[in-house]
């Protein structure tokens, strides 16, 4: 494997050396040297340089290098500079910036039979990729952003599947689309206006449903303060097109909307009650900030850029970041124990049922 180190240091210096552009300073000249291993590559610079060390190269040297590793190693993408110690004995080279990686690309999982992939799922990792599943067991919340055609409603659909074997569902379908049919196949509750109903009254309706489920998380908090090492069922709220729901709407009914599923994403961590919540976007008329921090797997399908990108991954600059084309397309970033905390480029699920939902 460190051959392949070796070729790779090789192609990025050769890179870097035509196209950083940093004051004619060059590995030629030993202003800067590459070393990686099989958790990134370190950036050295000899310093003094005739170069500032900072974000903006950090940002330039991650956008040349993200192509080159294509298709290799994905480029985990940072906020900002991200400096570690080299443990040089040099003064000179005692510092690197760092840039982490992941082996390979995204892959799409391919299913030609979803109901019988559901039957042989036995473990509690959820995959989304071929090469990424998440432990159900580390999910909080579930954030799904894409515009209108992007794959979003698919994905969902594929997580119902899954989902249903692992716990409750109920389910919010504004639309009277996809989930509704879900729902009416496997005879799961859902919230849908089946006849013509006032927005105000259905978002009511909606607050009701939500309302018994934060009665849930006070019941099982008091049965964690008796015993805590008690366990739960998995419990999945499941609410489609949150911003068609939300707009619209007399003040207060958004109001008492809002406070509830946010009290439900602060206090249902602990309890199993888990919110999967899909939109267009997650401005501040879909969803608080308070309740928007509190998801902690973050799924952005569709057209990527900093605008698309502003309201579910605030503090990201997705320039550079090397994005699957096609529908289902984007970015995920899974916040636990177990996966990196940077995003990484997805491709969702494509599945066969027997039925058209």
């Amino acid at each position: 494997m460190q051959e392949s180190y070796e070729y790779i240091e090789t192609q990025l210096i050769q890179s870097l050396n035509l196209a950083l552009n940093i004051d004619n300073e060059t590995s030629y000249n030993h202003a800067f040297d590459i070393q990686a291993n099989q958790d990134g590559f370190w950036f050295i610079p000899r310093l003094p340089a005739g170069f500032v060390v900072d974000s903006a190269l950090y940002d330039k040297i991650y956008r040349i290098s993200g192509a080159i590793l294509y298709p290799n190693w994905t480029l985990l993408k940072q906020n900002g500079a991200y400096f570690v110690p080299t443990h040089s004995q040099d003064f000179h080279t005692q510092r690197a910036l760092f840039f982490p990686w992941v082996e390979g690309n995204a892959k799409r999982l391919v299913i030609d039979d979803i109901d019988e992939f559901t039957e042989k799922w036995v473990n509690n990792k959820l995959p989304i990729m071929e090469n990424l599943d998440i432990n159900i067991d580390k999910i909080n919340h579930i954030g799904i952003a894409g515009q209108s055609g992007s794959g979003k409603s698919t994905f969902l659909i594929f997580l119902l599947y899954l989902l249903k074997e692992r716990g409750s569902i109920t389910i919010c379908d504004p639309k009277l689309d996809s989930p509704s049919r879900f729902a009416r196949k496997f005879d799961i509750p859902v919230i849908a206006p089946v006849e013509v109903q006032n927005q105000n009254d259905f978002v009511s309706s909606v607050t009701a449903m939500l309302s018994q489920h934060l009665d849930l998380i006070h019941d099982r908090q008091r049965e964690l303060y008796k015993d805590p090492n008690a366990k739960f069922e998995h419990n999945y709220i499941v609410i489609d097109e949150l911003l068609a729901l939300t707009e619209n709407v007399a003040k207060n009914v958004a109001g008492a909307f809002q406070s509830v599923i946010s009290q439900i994403a602060l206090l249902g961590r602990a309890t199993n009650v888990h919110l999967i919540l899909v939109s267009q976007r997650f401005d501040a008329h879909a969803l608080s900030t308070a309740t928007r921090e509190q998801l902690n797997v973050l799924i952005q399908i569709g057209n990527i850029n900093s605008r698309t990108t502003s309201f579910l991954m605030p503090d990201l600059d997705p320039n550079g970041i090397v994005v699957p084309q096609g529908i289902g397309s984007g970015l995920i970033q899974i916040i636990d124990s177990e996966h990196p905390y940077q995003v990484l480029p997805l491709l969702t699920p494509s599945f066969k049922t027997k039925e058209v939902l």
